[in-house]
């Protein structure tokens, strides 16, 4: 079932979160035995920065590290809230800091879900702090690893107006129409594993050209499965899903999403090596 051609690229997954701090070792494991030759870690507060770098020291070659601000910021669903120009001060030092580790900045983005962003004020201090996640990238010289829940269209706008060129959508819940205009800015949109399950997600698949696609887990989170711990080994369902639709081998959707990445992520190729 496996394919031993290109390996697969997790184009962007939480390994620092609390749910694989007890069999992250095995986690790995089963990946590298599905195939997956790349996991891309993604941060969301200042607090799990140092994590990521660690792991990405351990596993060096396989684990490759970002770092940015999430719309979202708290720790538990209860303490959950909107973003500061405040988190975004603290974690700025220590991105700087790390600059010539990261494969890219993220996880960064708009998040206007009623619950986050009820009012004008959290949703233009969101922007702000993208905004400045944008420009930093720019100046690193590094992609944007990008969220966008219940805010596709003014994420992407957003990202136009501010010269974003190397850009990754991650699980993008917006309508085609609007992916279609990062499709012709050159960004490219991941697909997780729950698009087994999200009408949303299918009729993205079937618009998307294979060439603005690329695959992600975004474990713990977006698994087949709702509520079970979704792992990076579960990319293989994203790209026998594509392949489905798309009426192709799934050896051609990993061949080609994994040269994506190498596009998307000009740093890939080398950290690979190490």
């Amino acid at each position: 079932m496996r394919t031993m051609g290109a390996g697969l690229v997790d184009c962007h997954c939480h390994l620092s979160a609390p749910d694989f701090d007890r069999d992250l070792d095995d986690v790995l494991e089963k990946a590298k035995k599905a195939n997956v030759m790349a996991l891309v870690a993604v941060a969301e507060h200042s607090g799990e920065f140092e994590k990521i770098m660690q792991l990405s020291k351990r596993y060096s070659g396989f684990i490759l590290p970002c770092l940015g601000v999430h719309p979202v910021q708290g720790l538990l669903p209860e303490d959950q809230r909107s973003v500061t120009l405040k988190d975004l001060d603290i974690a700025l030092p220590v991105i700087e800091n790390y600059r010539d580790q990261l494969l890219a900045i993220g996880e960064v983005g708009l998040d206007f879900s009623p619950r986050f962003a009820s009012t004008d004020e959290q949703k233009e201090e969101q922007r702000q702090v993208l905004i400045r996640q944008v420009q930093l990238a720019r100046r690193l010289n590094l992609p944007l690893n990008v969220h966008s829940r219940s805010a596709g269209r003014p994420t992407i706008s957003l990202l136009l107006e501010q010269g974003a060129d190397k850009v990754l959508l991650h699980a993008f819940d917006g309508r085609p129409s609007v992916a279609m205009r990062g499709v012709r800015a050159g960004y490219f949109f991941s697909i997780p594993p729950s698009v087994v399950r999200s009408g949303q997600k299918q009729k993205l698949v079937e618009q998307l050209p294979l060439t603005s696609v690329c695959l992600e887990t975004d474990s713990p989170a977006l698994g087949p499965e709702k509520q079970v711990r979704n792992e990076p080994q579960n990319i293989y369902i994203s790209a026998e899903y594509i392949a489905q639709v798309k009426g192709i081998s799934v050896e051609e959707v990993i061949e080609v999403t994994t040269q994506n990445a190498l596009k998307l992520f000009p740093k890939l190729q080398q950290l690979l090596r190490k």
